[in-house]
């Protein structure tokens, strides 16, 4: 009896470590999604020399941005943020991707700063949907069986 309470307390000190995890994650993605957003959204030099360097500027970055927006309130919501956290592995995916071959790690002296926020949100986010994967399931059927696929 004594080693079966042990494992229920086990599995329910796992659970609640996951869900904190699960929290912390979401919220620290969309918090730094939404704190680079005063960047992008008022064309600050290290947002305009990106953007340039890619040549998005300027619709890419206010693009980029509003995504950025849609992907922190996706995280925020728990029943979707499974798809903000989607759309950030792919938004971060594509900025890590950028650094690595047209910008370099660090950009107008951040030593690597917005590489290492970038890396930051595409891990949270992925540790979320990965957290979520049930959740995706389910609307992965749901679409399946309204379309009859």
């Amino acid at each position: 009896m004594g080693d079966k309470l042990s494992w229920v307390s086990f599995v329910g000190c796992c659970m609640k470590a996951q869900s904190i995890l699960f929290h912390i994650a979401r919220f620290a993605a969309a918090l730094i999604m939404l704190q680079t957003l005063f960047f992008k959204f008022s064309a600050s030099a290290e947002s305009v020399y990106i953007f340039s360097t890619i040549g998005m500027e300027p619709w890419g970055r206010i693009g980029v941005g509003v995504a950025e927006l849609i992907a922190a309130g996706l995280l925020m919501v728990t029943r979707w943020s499974w798809l903000g956290a989607l759309l950030g592995i792919g938004l971060m995916a594509v900025a890590v991707g950028m650094h690595l071959t047209l910008l370099g790690i660090e950009i107008m002296g951040d030593g690597g700063y917005l590489f290492a926020l970038a890396l930051i949100v595409l891990i949270c986010s992925a540790g979320v949907l990965f957290l979520q994967r049930a959740r995706v399931q389910e609307f992965v059927l749901m679409l399946r069986s309204r379309f009859n696929v």
